[in-house]
Formats: structure tokens, sequence, C-alpha cells
């Protein structure tokens, strides 16, 4: 199977069509696949239900998208930073389904281990649970999350090789791994594409089986918050 592609574009065709469920990974704009984002903005697809930990900011990664009014629903465990967000959910244009962050990554990364459902502690007692099946395990009350099985997932890598074997850098792996698992079809986007047997296998964090579509290209790499200090003077 050929996997490497030679633009975003060209990996999402075929793919998109309204009312989708797109896994994103990132966090914040640190390893946002936001070349693929672009693609799906110049898509003009709509309706889409998104699963992320954030929705990027006002008019980067996914927050162009939001701007664009292609988001129907957002599955997220955080809004801040994104004044967009925070205005359309509360004027309730735009659903909102919060999860507690660990929570959201379990429920993509079950999925992507083919399990539809898991029992876990956090939410209970809370607004979270609400209408969610509560069962009792040795004493403790539990409450089941479903596993998040999209349509398709976006994500961004530092290097791959054609057999679509990934490898991220540093934080910037954050979700990116459990929402590649989770899609039907995943399109990875990544700095470099190696040559074959040149990942030393200890050192890959996705197995290429996940991964369908690759591109190559360059990337913006903005920071979300630059913080600095005066410079000291003698």
């Amino acid at each position: 199977m050929k996997k490497i592609h030679a633009s975003a574009e060209e990996a999402l065709e075929g793919i998109l069509h309204d009312g989708m469920l797109i896994a994103a990974g990132g966090f914040g704009l640190c390893g946002i696949p936001e070349l693929l984002i672009d693609a799906l903005v110049k898509s003009g697809v709509k309706d889409l239900t998104v699963a992320s930990n954030n929705c990027g900011v006002d008019g980067f990664g996914l927050g162009k998208l939001l701007e664009t009014r292609q988001i129907r629903k957002m599955m997220s465990s955080y809004v801040g930073e994104n004044a967009e967000f925070m205005r359309q959910y509360l004027s309730g244009e735009l659903e909102l389904e919060f999860n507690p962050q660990g929570t959201l990554a379990e429920r993509m990364r079950a999925a992507g281990a083919g399990i539809p459902g898991f029992y876990t502690k956090t939410g209970v007692g809370t607004v979270i649970a609400e209408g969610k099946e509560h069962k009792d395990f040795d004493g403790e009350t539990y409450i089941l999350e479903r596993g998040i099985f999209a349509d398709l997932s976006i994500v961004k890598a530092w290097k791959a090789d054609d057999t679509g074997n990934l490898v991220f850098r540093k934080t910037a792996r954050n979700f990116n791994p459990p929402a590649a698992m989770c899609g039907k079809i995943c399109v990875a986007e990544v700095e470099e594409i190696v040559p074959r047997g040149s990942l030393d296998p200890d050192m890959i964090h996705l197995p290429g089986i996940y991964v369908h579509r690759i591109i190559q290209g360059q990337h913006e790499k903005r920071i979300e918050q630059r913080t600095t200090r005066k410079k000291e003077t003698a």
C-alpha cells in the first residue's frame, strides 16, 4: 500500500464527508496537525464532530475550523485559550461534550484496542456522571465511558518511515498516539520521512499498522503563550 502522499489535500482525498467524527492529536498548539487542519478548512466539509483535548486558539489550529463554522460538536477537556470556542459554546452555537483529560485519552486508546467501553471512578458524583451507567466494584462506584471510534484521525509526528511507523518528539507526543489509534483511517503529517529500517524499533512510538496515509511538510510551530523575563543587568 502506498502511504506517502504529496500534500494534505491529496492525503484526505476520498475520505471526507459532512457529519463525520474526527479525532485530532495535539495539546494546545503542541503537536497539532496544522497542515491537515488547513486542508479540512479548504475542503469545506461541515457538521463535524471533533474529539481533541482543546480547539487550538483563535485563528490557528482547530480554531480555524471554528471560525468557518465547520465544527458542530467538540469532545474536549479544555475550553480556555480560545475566545471563539467559549463564545460559540456559551451562545449555544456549538455543542460540547466535556471529558476529564485522562478519560478522553483512554476513550481514544480503548477504541484503538477494540474496547467499546470501560469503567472509571473519574467523574463519579459530578455532572460528568449524569446519564451514565454506574457499577460497583469492591465497594467503589464507577461510571461507564464509551470508546471513541472516529471516522478519521489526523495526527502530527516528528519522523516516519514509508510503512507509517511514527516517532514523536518529546511532549508533542501527547494525544497523538491514542488519537491515531481510534480512527478507521489515520492520516499523519510529519517533519521528516526516513528510509525503511532506519528507525530504531525500540524508539517507535506508534506502529505503522495504525497509519494509512502520510505527508511531509513544513510547520509553523507557534508558541501558545510566550513567557519571558526581563534581562538582568549588573
